[in-house]
């Protein structure tokens, strides 16, 4: 089958809304999961920022919070910077999906971009800066997430790369 140079614009503008749905799909899962299993992921959060599996010798653990109520406000910022990241991603891929066939396809990623950045600095910011190194999570044989934050940087950013490949106006 011979595809017109339109047919394969479509097809590539097809697959990048469905990397975008993709990590939709994956934030909406990892927020609900969240939400529905709190008892099996409030310990995570709580041990990281406690540091109580870090090196017992560190100087770092000043920087620990032991207070149950900061640990669950950083707990629920994380679940809801997860399900904003869903939402907007949900919202860009349904909006590229409107103007698939239109020339300012490639202006129209705004919102994707936006959730992809988000969860892209949730990860690198949240995980591998705040948990990993300023509450030393690196140090921890039980609590550290830093292994699955890299996993998820790299998912995220590259579906962030291919959506922001520019899109002829023209197809």
């Amino acid at each position: 089958m011979i595809q017109t140079h339109g047919q394969a614009m479509i097809l590539i503008r097809l697959c990048k809304i469905a990397l975008i749905a993709a990590i939709a799909f994956f934030f909406s899962l990892v927020a609900f999961s969240a939400v529905a299993d709190y008892a099996g992921n409030w310990p995570f959060v709580q041990h990281v920022l406690s540091m109580d599996t870090t090196f017992r010798d560190s100087s770092l653990h000043w920087r620990a919070i032991a207070d149950p109520r900061l640990q669950a406000d950083g707990y629920w910022l994380i679940v809801a910077t997860e399900a904003l990241a869903a939402l907007l991603l949900w919202a860009g891929a349904l909006r590229l999906l409107a103007k698939l066939r239109a020339e300012d396809f490639d202006r129209a990623k705004t919102l994707a971009v936006a959730g992809l950045s988000l969860g892209f600095l949730l990860y690198a910011v949240g995980f591998v800066a705040i948990g990993g190194e300023w509450f030393a999570m690196w140090q921890s044989q039980v609590w550290n997430g830093e292994q699955k934050a890299f996993e998820f940087i790299a998912m995220i950013g590259v579906v962030l790369v291919v959506v922001l490949l520019p899109d002829p106006d023209e197809l």
